[in-house]
């Protein structure tokens, strides 16, 4: 029940009840209307409470009917004050940002899903919560809907930063395969896809019921970079977030027959790339977390011929910002065997999540009394064994998970100089 469409139906009387909780259910006491702001208010509170079923309990401990509710509030015949209240706990401070909070997460996987960087698509979020306060009084309920409103806000907001920032994508879309004995050779004055931590997921959604979290896969959300910034959100808000053609149409700001047409061209091109659907084929989350944590003993280890036996034959290791990458299951170990000859074998690894369940660790290299931070390696596990190893360096991204620079022989932070 949406308050404030219902009020519109309901007339104004001479005379209304007041409504009291009683021991056994509700008690009707006869009462005049409001004669001052003041009491209109307390009137107008009761309502409010009314329509959301809080004010009342039955004997059972149950909301009382629709029906009985309904009819309390015609016999208080407050139905224009009472949607000069609905209004103003929409357009006043604490209701505007209690009633707008829930969404905070799912914007957010949308906005990353949209520009493929855990830190733009914070500040977009930021974004949309700004512009939406301002624009607060302009909503209207009979229009659209509160979600539909601040993703058509975000929306907007993403398409002007894409506009600026272009595509994010990995080396694997951008050039072609390396040689794993090869220089290593950074891409100059580019923007790659950046991983997004499970920890920004987790604080609005514990539970993981609001976000479809496999459609944040990076093999996915690298595919997204191939799309032009219409498509992609055609693509998202019509197959991820399940909103209708008109609603998406109302998102976008445009018309149902250009969103159809975004979306055919978008699913064409998704699959041009070849991205596999993972969610097909994930096992379960401790099972890969199984995986990944064998491949941390390995590696520990620096047993190479450990890590292959991990691998499946067409694995891919990417490692932006530097432009090489390579595949398959021997390339891998010639590439390992040069980085424990080259950086050590005295590692210590921490354990982190990603993109909705990605297992991955943070890779601390051995300098001096203590442990530097070296790489942050996301990977992608299927029932056959680890498919790919996305290798980050960044300190932004290091940041944004939230690790340390520097950990001690203990494995615990070190405070900066």
């Amino acid at each position: 029940m949406q308050p404030g469409r219902l009020t519109r139906r309901i007339r104004t009387k001479s005379h209304a009840k007041d409504l009291v909780p009683g021991p056994l259910g509700v008690t009707f006491v006869s009462t005049p209307l409001p004669t001052s702001d003041v009491q209109e208010q307390r009137y107008l509170s009761k309502i409010w409470d009314i329509y959301h079923g809080r004010a009342l309990m039955t004997e059972r401990g149950e909301h009382p009917p629709i029906a009985r509710m309904l009819t309390a509030v015609a016999r208080y015949g407050l139905a224009a004050a009472a949607v000069k209240m609905e209004r103003g706990v929409m357009t006043g401070k604490e209701g505007f940002d209690r009633r707008i909070e829930p969404f905070r997460t799912e914007l957010l996987a949308y906005c990353y899903r949209m520009l493929g960087s855990a830190h733009d698509a914070e500040d977009l979020v930021q974004d949309t919560y700004l512009r939406a306060w301002r624009a607060r009084e302009q909503y209207d309920d009979t229009r659209s809907s509160l979600r539909t409103w601040l993703y058509r806000i975000a929306t907007n907001a993403c398409l002007t930063a894409l506009e600026v920032h272009g595509r994010r994508p990995l080396p694997s879309g951008l050039v072609a395969a390396s040689d794993p004995l090869g220089p290593l050779v950074q891409g100059e004055h580019a923007a790659w896809l950046q991983p997004l931590p499970d920890s920004l997921l987790d604080a609005g959604d514990p539970a993981g019921a609001v976000i479809d979290r496999s459609s944040l896969r990076l093999a996915f959300a690298a595919a997204l970079q191939h799309l032009s910034a219409r498509q992609r959100g055609a693509l998202i808000l019509r197959d991820v977030l399940s909103f209708s053609a008109s609603e998406t149409a109302e998102i976008l700001g445009t018309t149902v027959v250009s969103v159809n047409s975004s979306l055919q061209r978008a699913r064409t091109r998704v699959k041009e790339v070849g991205v596999r659907q993972e969610r097909v084929s994930e096992p379960s989350a401790a099972e890969q977390r199984a995986w990944v944590e064998r491949y941390m003993k390995a590696f520990e280890l620096a047993d190479v011929e450990g890590l292959k036996r991990l691998l499946t034959e067409d694995v891919v290791m990417e490692m932006p910002p530097m432009l090489n990458w390579f595949s398959g299951r021997s390339n891998y170990g010639l590439f390992m065997e040069w980085v424990f000859g080259a950086a050590g074998k005295d590692w210590l690894l921490k354990e982190v999540a990603a993109n909705g369940g990605q297992p991955g660790f943070a890779a601390y290299q051995r300098v001096g009394d203590g442990y530097n931070l070296h790489t942050l390696q996301i990977f992608t596990v299927t029932d056959e064994g680890i498919t790919r190893n996305s290798v980050f360096q960044d300190p932004n991204i290091y940041a944004t998970f939230g690790l340390a620079a520097k950990l001690d022989d203990q494995g615990l932070a070190v405070a900066e100089a």
